[in-house]
């Protein structure tokens, strides 16, 4: 298939169901409505099911409940309404299930407002539900990275029986570009479901779907096994894209739509003769530190380019290891930065003298 252009809500959810998603359970929620929206046209023409549930709560838990009879599933909300289902994604994090999570950022707190945003970081990447758990997340900066790593990920959602979350803001989810949603994604080493509660016992013994363990040392030992996932995750899965860092005097950190305006920020800042790079994070967990220890030496300053308050700056700096000065540019509300006010800050950093 040739490229088309399409809306990025409904490209993703046109990538969901290419990718083999079996069914769809979710809440309106503005910026990310045409997704559940195409998905309720296009699902049942696929044999698929789509559900619109009478909240977030529910929608959530019909996902936990479709993942363990082994189905691949999936839902889709922005910012409020990630934050309510914040109970079910523990519970399925805890009961090892995969599940697609999409999260179309708004800004907030609160109800906030419905303007793109990227203050979600936290909540995605120190878990907003209970316990020892963590997703697997990637942030994409393009319409056709999005519907490559929405495919993508239900192929990492099967291998680590974990949910994956894919991060954007409300900027991807309304744009428009052409995609190719039939572009070769890679294939994960998948075995079958053979702890699936799907009513087979001819293949395997009774099955539970569980995340309760009321012996302290059964629990101890879930989390430890839990654990490991991760760990695995950070030490083999980590996924960044460094960015003109030949002879870089300064690396711009930023993901998803900020990094794109950083390139255009670089090239700015190349007609003035400085020198600079971007460190691009595409799993915002596992963190790319990886990445930090591959900075040419040339490098002598960070700039952390976020749409929040600073949330990734955390990161950055465990990464970093007190090695280099890390500044900060930010903007929120809704309030997308351009590329000329990275480029200036930039230029504040290394103290506005021209390198030509």
């Amino acid at each position: 298939m040739s490229k088309v252009l399409m809306k990025g809500n409904e490209a993703m959810a046109l990538a969901a169901i290419k990718a083999g998603c079996d069914a769809f359970y979710g809440y309106p929620i503005t910026p990310q409505n045409e997704l559940p929206e195409y998905l309720s046209k296009h699902m049942r023409t696929h044999g698929r099911a789509f559900v619109q549930s009478e909240s977030e709560v529910a929608a959530i838990n019909m996902v936990y409940g479709a993942a363990g009879a082994g189905a691949r599933v999936m839902t889709s909300s922005s910012s409020p309404g990630i934050a309510l289902k914040q109970e079910g994604i523990t519970y399925i994090a805890g009961a090892e299930l995969p599940a697609v999570i999409i999260n179309v950022m708004r800004g907030g707190p609160g109800l906030g407002g419905i303007q793109p945003s990227q203050a979600d970081y936290n909540q995605i990447t120190r878990g907003g539900g209970n316990g020892d758990y963590s997703l697997y997340a990637l942030a994409p900066e393009s319409l056709q990275e999005t519907v490559d790593l929405i495919k993508e990920s239900f192929e990492i959602a099967d291998y680590f029986r974990n949910p994956v979350m894919i991060a954007v803001d409300g900027l991807i989810g309304q744009m428009m570009e052409p995609v190719d949603v039939d572009r070769e994604v890679k294939k994960w080493d998948l075995k079958p479901k053979t702890w699936a509660a799907d009513g087979n016992r001819k293949d395997h013994p009774k099955n539970i779907i569980n995340s309760l363990y009321l012996d302290p040392q059964d629990l101890e030992n879930h989390n430890i096994k839990l654990q490991k996932k991760y760990t695995e995750m950070k030490e083999n899965h980590q996924r960044y894209e460094l960015i003109n860092m030949e002879n870089a005097e300064i690396a711009i950190v930023a993901y998803g739509s900020v990094a794109r305006i950083a390139r255009t920020a670089i090239e700015i800042l190349a007609e003035k003769g400085i020198k600079a790079g971007i460190v691009r994070p595409i799993t915002i967990f596992p963190f790319p530190e990886k990445a930090f220890k591959e900075l040419p030496s040339s490098v002598e300053n960070l700039l952390v380019a976020e749409m929040s308050m600073g949330q990734m700056l955390q990161d950055v700096k465990l990464a970093n290891e007190c090695r280099l000065p890390i500044h900060f540019y930010g903007r929120v509300g809704g309030i997308v930065p351009e590329a000329e006010e990275i480029a200036q800050k930039v230029i504040d950093i290394i103290g506005g003298q021209s390198h030509e």
